[in-house]
């Protein structure tokens, strides 16, 4: 069976994890914690990046940085993560779902300033598949509406919109490296990034549960006390030996990833050309990271059967996320802005394709070919 996914691993994982074992320092913030947030702080050109359980952690975070509150709204497309509405509907906010692109399946960011009321405290763009949204026009709505922009790039590490760094354009980012990501902290695992000076400091302290340990630490106070509101957002040493394993390799990773996505690419266009599947579409100011594949069929039974042929094959692909503003809590916790006009049907078109780093080129061959015989 050809897997939807293996987690990545480059065999460097093994000896930092018992490095970190062997250590006086298993906990967080220990000394591999130090070197994976010094890395993502040159790689990203970030002002702060600290290293979370996950990033539903990472968007909790965010939520109570920018201090949501009952009544608040929240601006985001339905289809993505539940986590992305959780975070903030934790804090007692609404959750304002908008209509996404279909050649990306991101927000459509035309539709989001009618959605904005005077209770709207921020817009989540989630840059789906890794590639981004269009954030220029987002970052310039927040700020004429004196509102925030947390970016949910939990499938944008390594990708890039107009040269910056996902997660590093509005005023707070989260990345996740859970073992379906592109790069994995040992399973789960997620980071926040900091990019408006206002919360640095908080950070800090909503992520060691409310205390100023952080500021103990670096001397500044002569002890550590509770001073706010947090939680434990901090993933332990062993968790970040396993990710600095991955990303002392980030590029040989990313680089094996856009060669596979490139070649189903190229294989499957053909499908596209006849009209039997659609392909994604990269804008040109946006380069992706590969994170997955995946075709639009023309109808969720067409998609079913393909499902079945590829099993039957030999070969696991799936369907992604059913929209939050369908299901019960999304009723619950949200309401549609305007009209839902390719959120729910294009996703029941959506089929991911196997991709992974360490695929090999017999592998993706044979889910090619299993798809062309499809057709």
């Amino acid at each position: 069976m050809i897997p939807f996914n293996k987690p990545p691993y480059t065999g460097n994982e093994d000896q930092y994890v018992l490095q970190a074992i062997r250590s006086e320092k298993m906990s967080g913030n220990g000394d591999f914690t130090k070197r994976c947030h010094s890395w993502f702080e040159k790689k990203l050109s970030c002002k702060k990046a600290l290293l979370t359980p996950s990033c539903t952690a990472a968007l909790e975070m965010a939520a109570l940085l920018i201090d949501i509150q009952p009544g608040d709204e929240v601006i985001m497309p339905s289809y993505t993560f539940v986590s992305t509405a959780n975070a903030f509907v934790l804090r007692g906010a609404k959750v304002v779902f908008v209509d996404v692109r279909p050649d990306t399946m991101n927000i459509d960011e035309s539709k989001i300033e009618s959605a904005i009321t005077s209770k709207t405290k921020a817009i989540v763009p989630v840059h789906y598949a890794g590639v981004a949204c269009e954030m220029d026009t987002i970052m310039e709505l927040a700020n004429r509406h004196n509102i925030y922009v947390i970016e949910d790039a939990a499938q944008g590490m390594m990708s890039t919109y107009k040269g910056q760094a996902l997660g590093t354009i509005g005023h707070i980012g989260t990345y996740s490296f859970h073992e379906t990501k592109n790069y994995t902290s040992s399973g789960e695992g997620g980071l926040l990034i900091i990019n408006d000076d206002q919360f640095k400091e908080r950070a800090d302290i909503i992520r060691e549960k409310g205390t100023n340990r952080s500021q103990f630490f670096r001397g500044m106070v002569d002890k550590y006390s509770w001073v706010d509101i947090g939680s434990s957002y901090l993933p332990s040493d062993i968790q970040a030996a396993y990710l600095w394993g991955q990303l002392e390799k980030a590029d040989e990773i990313n680089s094996a990833r856009l060669d596979s996505w490139s070649y189903y690419y190229d294989n499957l266009k053909t499908l596209q050309l006849k009209g039997k599947i659609e392909l994604a579409t990269i804008p040109r100011d946006c380069q992706h990271n590969a994170h997955m594949f995946y075709i639009k069929v023309s109808d969720m039974q067409t998609r079913s059967d393909l499902i079945s042929h590829l099993k039957d094959c030999g070969i696991l692909a799936v369907f992604h996320y059913v929209p939050l503003h369908t299901s019960v809590a999304g009723e619950k916790n949200g309401r549609l802005h305007g009209e839902d006009t390719y959120t729910t049907s294009h996703s029941e078109r959506l089929l991911r394709l196997p991709i992974y780093y360490g695929m090999t080129r017999n592998e993706q061959k044979n889910v090619i070919q299993a798809i062309l015989d499809f057709y």
